[in-house]
């Protein structure tokens, strides 16, 4: 599969996971599985893991796989799982908590 840009992975992220924009501005896009916001550079990704620890509920951030080594310690502690383009899984995400 061919690297995808930020634009390309939402694309990809609509047509294969049924999402939609996230009406409150949060996240990129919402589907079944969650809130997601895409990073499709490696310097993306730390403002994307910055942004998702806002969203409440299930939450993903979507980018290319060779990018995996990267986000994956950025992931730590963001309680955010990664998916790719094609919406497979490559870390999942923490159940979510519910606020005191």
């Amino acid at each position: 599969m061919a690297r995808m840009n930020r634009e390309e992975l939402l694309a990809a992220a609509t047509t294969n996971m049924d999402a939609k924009p996230d009406p409150s501005g949060k996240a990129d896009l919402v589907s079944a599985k969650g809130a997601i916001i895409a990073a499709g550079e490696a310097g993306e990704m730390k403002n994307a893991f910055k942004r998702i620890k806002k969203v409440d509920g299930y939450r993903w951030v979507i980018i290319n796989r060779e990018d995996l080594f990267a986000a994956n310690s950025l992931s730590i502690g963001s309680k955010a799982g990664i998916i790719t383009p094609d919406g497979s899984v490559l870390k999942n995400a923490d159940i979510p908590r519910k606020k005191i």
